[in-house]
C-alpha cells in the first residue's frame, strides 16, 4: 500500500469513526438512565441470513428488546469479552423479569458461515442470534448502525479485522434507544437496561 492510501484509508476511518461518535450524546450518568442515548437515526432495516440457515430481516429478530453486536468469529480479544459481558447481562435481566435477546452481527462473512455463526454464538448464551449473509448484506446492516469494519491485512486465511466495539440497545418499535461502550460491566448494561426497557 503507497503511502497516500494508507494516509486516505487512515483518514476514511477516523472519519467514519468520528461520525459514529458523533452520532451519540454520552451520559455518564446525567441522562435518566445513565445509558449513551442516540441523537442521530442510527440502526435501521436489514436482511441477513439467521444461523439457522434462513434469510431474516431486522423485524424477525428484534422482537424484543435486543442487545446487537458487531464482530466476527476469529477477533482474538474484544469480541469473545463483550459477547462475554452481553450474555451475562442477558442473563441478570432474565433474573429480574426482563426478557433480552443478544445477537451478534459478523462483519467477516467470508469465514462466518452459518455453521461457524451457531457454534460460536451457541459457546456465549443459548439464546444468542448469531447473522451472516452475503458481503453486501453485511455492509447494508452494518451502514445502518454506523459500525465501522475494515480487513486489518492481506494474509488470506488469518486475518484480523479492525471495528468498533459498541453494543446497541435496539427495541422493537423504537430502535436505537441506546448504545453501551467497551469500559460497561454486566451489571450495568442490565442495570440501565431495565431501566429504558421499564421506561419506555
Amino acid at each position: 500500500m503507497s503511502k497516500t492510501i494508507a494516509i486516505v484509508a487512515g483518514a476514511a476511518m477516523v472519519a467514519m469513526v468520528g461520525g459514529t461518535i458523533a452520532a451519540i450524546q454520552w451520559h455518564g450518568g446525567g441522562g435518566p438512565c445513565g445509558v449513551a442515548r442516540v441523537d442521530a437515526a442510527i440502526g435501521g432495516p436489514f436482511e441477513l441470513v439467521s444461523e439457522t440457515g434462513g434469510t431474516v430481516t431486522d423485524a424477525d429478530v428484534i422482537t424484543e428488546p435486543a442487545l446487537i453486536y458487531f464482530g466476527y468469529t476469529f477477533c482474538p480479544d474484544v469480541c469473545p469479552l463483550d459477547l462475554a459481558r452481553n450474555a451475562a447481562a442477558v442473563d441478570i435481566l432474565a433474573e429480574q423479569g426482563v426478557s433480552v435477546t443478544p445477537v451478534f452481527i459478523t462483519i467477516d462473512p467470508a469465514r462466518d458461515t452459518v455453521d461457524v455463526a451457531k457454534d460460536y454464538t451457541d459457546s456465549f448464551h443459548p439464546r444468542m442470534i448469531g447473522l451472516t449473509g452475503s458481503s453486501a448484506q453485511v455492509a447494508a446492516a452494518a451502514g445502518a448502525y454506523q459500525a465501522y469494519y475494515e480487513r486489518a491485512d492481506d494474509d488470506p486465511e488469518y486475518y484480523l479485522m479492525h471495528h468498533s466495539t459498541l453494543t446497541y440497545l435496539v427495541m422493537p418499535q423504537n430502535g436505537v434507544v441506546g448504545i453501551f461502550k467497551r469500559p460497561a460491566s454486566a451489571d450495568e448494561v442490565a442495570q440501565r437496561t431495565a431501566c429504558i426497557v421499564q421506561t419506555s
